[in-house]
């Protein structure tokens, strides 16, 4: 059976933080586009599904010549994980529909910040190396360092939200940001997986799991998945610095 490279993105219609987020308009496009343009430009992506419970959502997509997976109730609450969804539907294209997924490229309805061009230059690193278990990308933030995360306590006051000792050695920290080192977050502008990261999901790093554990990191600036809407000037500027390259 030939094996395939299935592009999935997850969206679903209730968001905390900004409702309606994944089918707001950016640039004149609806925010899904971006990352459904970034997948459709691919060499190498062969079919892409969006699962959703949204019927905007699945307006979109299917305007936009993607296939529709309807999203079960529940895995639409506050409390689903992503990687719940990425078991199902995956569970669907190889027991349902007989597909023989080669790699599986996550995106987010909401995470902008993504290029054909990554997403191919990930899938080579994986073909390349077998012991790889996904490509991810990544952003660096210094300015979120470990080192300055605080926690309120019981008394309303700040303390270190990682014990610094969990860290490296107290007595070689300082305030500057860049002299602690790089610090690069999973950005959520893709997830290039083996299948055997969800067949064993739950062998994966936490927090995202579904990344496996031998993990290649896709380096970018500025990316995340948009989850306010003061966040929309910082796409914008990605969109316009990245797009079309």
């Amino acid at each position: 059976m030939k094996k395939e490279i299935i592009a999935l993105l997850i969206g679903r219609e209730g968001s905390k933080g900004f409702p309606g987020k994944n089918t707001a308009e950016v640039l004149g496009n609806p925010l899904m586009y971006y990352p459904i343009n970034a997948a459709q430009k691919s060499k190498y992506v062969d079919s892409i599904y969006v699962s959703t419970d949204s019927e905007k959502i699945k307006n979109i997509a299917e305007k936009n010549n993607c296939t529709v997976l309807d999203r079960p109730d529940e895995l639409c609450t506050d409390e689903s994980v992503a990687e719940d969804v990425f078991v199902y539907n995956y569970n669907y294209f190889k027991n349902e529909l007989n597909l023989n997924p080669e790699f599986l490229v996550i995106l987010m309805c909401n995470a902008f910040g993504i290029t054909s061009k990554t997403i191919d230059k990930g899938i080579e690193i994986l073909r390349n190396n077998e012991d790889l278990d996904s490509a991810v990308t990544v952003s660096r933030y210094n300015m979120f360092h470990p080192l300055r995360a605080r926690r309120v306590n019981s008394d309303g006051l700040l303390e270190p939200f990682v014990p610094f000792e969990h860290i490296g050695n107290p007595d070689k920290f300082n305030c500057n940001r860049d002299n602690q080192g790089d610090v690069w977050f999973a950005d959520m502008g893709v997830s290039i997986v083996r299948p055997r990261c969800i067949e064993n999901i739950n062998e994966g790093i936490l927090p995202q799991i579904w990344m496996g554990k031998n993990i290649y990191p896709l380096k970018q600036e500025a990316g995340l998945d948009l989850d306010y809407d003061w966040q929309f000037g910082q796409a914008e500027w990605w969109i316009n610095n990245n797009i079309g390259e």
